[in-house]
């Protein structure tokens, strides 16, 4: 069992719950389900990390948490339920009327996709968008597989439909269908191209509220 002697930050708990949830983070009143915690985590992992604060409610009022054993249920979720297994780091602060809030932090995957094993055995990756998890598709995963199984530099010659995909990106996200009526290439034909581009940066997906769309790669931010 680990201790909850939760460190002072009603201020900075405060702070962070005005925020509401958002991409890089999620509000858990109780924590019942692992399945549920490794959604999260798997969602976090897959885009650009988070945090969950838990013993709050979806409306930001502070709860705290039960006992030290929500902290066992968090790290099962990472460790068991999470393929690969997910490191996590958990801090308890003392917020409001002396309850406890756990923070739990997780990092960008070095290697996507990170699935979660459901209760039927079978295996999903999840992607935060806004302030929900939503189930990655089939395709993106099997990009997130190939650009983690990348190991040497990949040269840039793109074929005919390659660059067709390249010049529609260039113009804004389009579905797959669009691409393979454009291209007059089959579905197979057509997500081996996106998992090409992908692996070579340069291709990457958005969510339209309904749907996975192909995007072109953001570029990094000079720091």
């Amino acid at each position: 069992m680990k201790d909850l002697k939760g460190i002072k930050g009603k201020y900075y708990i405060a702070r962070l719950i005005e925020e509401g949830e958002h991409e890089h983070q999620d509000f858990k009143f109780a924590i019942s389900d692992a399945r549920k915690i490794a959604r999260s985590i798997s969602a976090f992992a897959n885009r650009d990390g988070g945090r969950l604060l838990v013993g709050v409610k979806d409306n930001g009022v502070v709860a705290g948490v039960r006992n030290e054993e929500d902290i066992f249920v968090i790290e099962q979720a990472a460790e068991m339920y999470c393929r690969p297994p997910q490191e996590i780091r958990v801090t308890a602060f003392k917020a409001e009327e002396e309850k406890t809030v756990l923070r739990i932090e997780i990092d960008r995957a070095q290697r996507r996709p990170v699935l979660v094993i459901e209760a039927d055995g079978s295996a999903h990756a999840y992607y935060r968008v806004k302030d929900e998890n939503i189930s990655a598709t089939p395709l993106m995963v099997r990009a997130w597989e190939a650009a983690s199984s990348e190991t040497e530099g990949v040269l840039i010659s793109l074929s005919e439909s390659e660059s067709r995909l390249a010049g529609m990106l260039a113009e804004g996200p389009v579905t797959l269908e669009e691409f393979m009526l454009a291209a007059k290439v089959s579905r197979s034909t057509a997500e081996d191209i996106v998992v090409r581009l992908h692996t070579m940066n340069l291709l990457d997906f958005v969510y339209n509220g309904k749907t996975f769309l192909l995007c072109r790669m953001e570029e990094p931010e000079d720091e």
